[in-house]
C-alpha cells in the first residue's frame, strides 16, 4: 500500500468535507477521495448552458450548523450566503390571488389577513411555539445518540437528561412537540390555521425527500427538521450562496485543505480494505491502495456497506438492518436558463416576491393528488415545486437580463409501474413546464435551456441511493438511534475503524454538516 493516513474519508461532499475539515484542525494526516472530478457531492454548480451556473442539485443553504461556519472561518474562505426573503405561493391567476410570507413580521401579517385574519393573528405565536421546540430538538443535533434500549448506564444518563430538558418545555410545548413526532403535516397545521393554501405551503416542509403526503403520519417532524434553519432570525438563516451551491462545498474544501488535508478527485473507491474485522485503508477504481488507521465512509449506508465493505463482512443482524433501511427517492430536479424574468398572472411584473422561495402548493388536495401519482408508480402530472431564482439577488450566476430557474419537484419516484427514467425524461420535465405554466403565461417563450434531473440520475451521476437526497428516508423509524440501524447511530460500524459521516448518520441530510462534525468527534474522541 501507499502513504499512510489517519484518517481516509471516502466522498468528497459536504459532510466529508467537514469531518476532513476538522480531523485536519486536530493534527490528523486526512485525505478525501472524490469520484467525481469536482467536489460537493449534491451540492455543485456547474456552467451547462454557457453564461448560466446551475446549483445543479441541492440549492438552498437552509441548516447549516452555526459552529461549523464559525470554527471552519467560512466567510475568509469565500462563503458568502445572500438571504432568501420570503416564500411566495401562487394559488391562481387573478392578480392578487397569491399567498405571500416575508421576513417582516407586519407585512406577513397584512398579507396573510388578505386570506385569513384568524391565521393572520396566530402566525407569529405559531413561529414562536416551532422555534422554542426548534431549539430543543437543536442540542440533539450535536449528540451522537445513545440507544435507551440497551442496558448502558450512559445511554440511560443521556435518555434522562433529555427527559428532564423535555419537562422544561412547558406543558403546551410538550404535547405540540409529541403531536409533531406522530401526526401528519396537515393534522398539525390544522390544530393551528384555517386556510388552506397556509397549510399546503407549511406543509411542503414536511414532505421534502420524502415518499410521503402530507397527511402521511410522521411528516409533521420532517416539517419541524426543515424549521431548523429559521431558529433565531426567521429567513436569516436560510440563504442563497453566492456563485450557487458549489461555493459552500469550495469554502468548505478550502478550509479543509488549509487544516493540511489532501483532497483527491477523480479517485472512486473500489472497496473498502477489511482485514481481520477491521478498516485499513481503500482501493481506488485503478487498483491504487492507500492505507490508514480509520476510515470515514460519506457515501450512504447502503452504498457503504453492501458495496465498499461487502455483505460477507457484516453480521447478519446489521446486513439484514442495512437491506430494509428505506430509500425511496421521490423528487426530481430541473434547472432553467431564461430569456428573462418569469411573469405570474397573480402578481405580474418584477418585484421582491421573486427574491424569495416560490412555491407551487396552492391546496392540501393538490398536495395530496400530487402524492397520489407517486403511490402507484407514476409522476406527478402536477407536482409541488419548490422554486429560487437566484439570479435575482446573484447577477453572478447569469448573464446581464438573463435569469437561472431552480425547479425541486416532487413527486417523482424512483422506481416507476410503466416505462423507465431514460425513456420518461423529456416528459418529465413537460409536466413541470406545464405546470409552471398554469401560473407563468410567458414561461414557455423565456426558456433559453433546460437541465432535466431524475431520481435515476441523482443515483447514477451523484452516488444517491435510489436518488434519494437525504441517504434514506426521514420517517420516525430511521430517526436518532435508528438511523442507520438500531445499535448503531454513533458512527461508529460493526467494521472496526470505520465511521459512517454522511446523510444516512444521525441527523440525516440537509446541507447542515452535522453527520460530518459528529463523525469526527467520534473519531478524535476513540483516539485515533
Amino acid at each position: 500500500m501507499s502513504a499512510r493516513y489517519d484518517t481516509i474519508v471516502v466522498g468528497g461532499g459536504h459532510n466529508g468535507l467537514v469531518a476532513a475539515a476538522y480531523l485536519g484542525r486536530a493534527g490528523r494526516r486526512t485525505l478525501v477521495v472524490e469520484r467525481r472530478p469536482v467536489v460537493g457531492g449534491a451540492a455543485v454548480s456547474t456552467d451547462i448552458h454557457p453564461g448560466f451556473t446551475y446549483s445543479v442539485c441541492s440549492y438552498v443553504v437552509s441548516l447549516l450548523r452555526p459552529e461549523i461556519s464559525l470554527d471552519l472561518d467560512l466567510a475568509s474562505h469565500g462563503l458568502e450566503l445572500l438571504p432568501l426573503n420570503g416564500t411566495f405561493t401562487p394559488l391562481g391567476t387573478d392578480p392578487g390571488d397569491y399567498l405571500w410570507r416575508v421576513d417582516d413580521a407586519e407585512q406577513t401579517h397584512r398579507e396573510i389577513a388578505r386570506h385569513s385574519t384568524h391565521d393572520a393573528d396566530l402566525y407569529a405565536d405559531y413561529g414562536r411555539e416551532m422555534s422554542a421546540m426548534a431549539r430543543f430538538v437543536a442540542p440533539l443535533l450535536a449528540m451522537a445518540p445513545r440507544d435507551p434500549t440497551v442496558p448502558d448506564p450512559r445511554a440511560w444518563l443521556q435518555f434522562w437528561g433529555e427527559v428532564q430538558r423535555f419537562r422544561a418545555l412547558g406543558d403546551n410545548a410538550r404535547n405540540e412537540f409529541a403531536r409533531l413526532m406522530t401526526a401528519s403535516a396537515v393534522d398539525f397545521l390544522d390544530r393551528w390555521f384555517e386556510h388552506d393554501a397556509l397549510k399546503a405551503t407549511l406543509a411542503a416542509s414536511g414532505i421534502i425527500g420524502t415518499c410521503l403526503g402530507v397527511r402521511s403520519p410522521g411528516t409533521a417532524y420532517v416539517l419541524l427538521h426543515h424549521y431548523m434553519g429559521e431558529i433565531d432570525g426567521a429567513y436569516r438563516a436560510w440563504g442563497l450562496p453566492r456563485g450557487g451551491t458549489g461555493a459552500l462545498s469550495e469554502a468548505l474544501a478550502r478550509a479543509a485543505r488549509a487544516a493540511g488535508v489532501e483532497i483527491r478527485m477523480g479517485a472512486g473507491v473500489d472497496h473498502i480494505v477489511i482485514e481481520q474485522g477491521r478498516a485499513t485503508g481503500v482501493v481506488l477504481d485503478d487498483g491504487e491502495s492507500i492505507a490508514a488507521t480509520t476510515v470515514a465512509s460519506g457515501v450512504d449506508p447502503r452504498r457503504t456497506f453492501l458495496g465498499l465493505v461487502g455483505a460477507r463482512h457484516l453480521p447478519d443482524e446489521f446486513r439484514s438492518a442495512i437491506e430494509n433501511f428505506r430509500f425511496r427517492g421521490s423528487s426530481g430536479k430541473v434547472n432553467l436558463a431564461l430569456d428573462a424574468l418569469p411573469d405570474f398572472s397573480c402578481r405580474p411584473g418584477p418585484g421582491a416576491h421573486l427574491k424569495g422561495a416560490i412555491s407551487i402548493s396552492p391546496s392540501v388536495d393538490y398536495m395530496e393528488r400530487a402524492f397520489d401519482a407517486a403511490k402507484y408508480g407514476e409522476w406527478s402530472p402536477r407536482p409541488y415545486l419548490d422554486i429560487v431564482i437566484p439570479s435575482v439577488s446573484d447577477p453572478t450566476v447569469a448573464p446581464p437580463g438573463k435569469h437561472v430557474m431552480s425547479c425541486f419537484v416532487q413527486y417523482a419516484p424512483y422506481s416507476l409501474a410503466a416505462g423507465d427514467w431514460d425513456s420518461s425524461r423529456d416528459r418529465f420535465g413537460d409536466a413541470v413546464i406545464d405546470t409552471l405554466a398554469e401560473f407563468i403565461p410567458n414561461i414557455r417563450d423565456i426558456v433559453l435551456h433546460r437541465q432535466i434531473l431524475t431520481p435515476l440520475d441523482l443515483e447514477r451521476e451523484f452516488g444517491l441511493t435510489e436518488g434519494n437526497i437525504f441517504h434514506g428516508e426521514l420517517s420516525r423509524d430511521q430517526l436518532f438511534f435508528l438511523r442507520p440501524t438500531p445499535g448503531w447511530a454513533r458512527y461508529r460500524t460493526p467494521i472496526r475503524h470505520l465511521y459512517l459521516c454522511g446523510s444516512g448518520a444521525h441527523p440525516g441530510g440537509g446541507l447542515m454538516g452535522a453527520p460530518g462534525l459528529n463523525a469526527a468527534r467520534a473519531i478524535l474522541a476513540d483516539g485515533h
